[in-house]
């Protein structure tokens, strides 16, 4: 395998170990802050509102992680800047500085 099959190849396995940890890391996050606003809410309902819209702001934050982490995995994928490196490789025939 040449050089740009072994990018390719590392650059899909990060973007996809990117993926999975964007994915579980907020998803349990997530599931514990959503458990605690609703134990919090059982405990006293008159502060119901306060904590609903804390709690939004929180899953809000909290889900700009798995954006982040998609975004890397798309410019890891599509706008990785070692294809640059290696297709100029291809075309002149031999990498830079050898």
């Amino acid at each position: 395998m040449d050089s740009s099959t072994w990018i390719g190849i590392t650059s899909i396995a990060a973007s996809a170990v990117c993926m999975g940890i964007g994915a579980v890391g907020p998803a349990l996050g997530e599931a514990r802050a959503l458990g605690q606003a609703l134990s919090s809410i059982a405990q006293q309902p008159d502060e119901a509102g306060a904590i609903s819209r804390t709690l939004f702001i929180g899953l809000a934050m909290i889900e700009s992680i798995a954006i982040y982490c998609f975004v890397i995995s798309i410019i890891l994928i599509f706008a990785n800047p070692f294809w640059n490196h290696t297709i100029a490789t291809v075309v002149v025939g031999k990498a830079p500085g050898i």
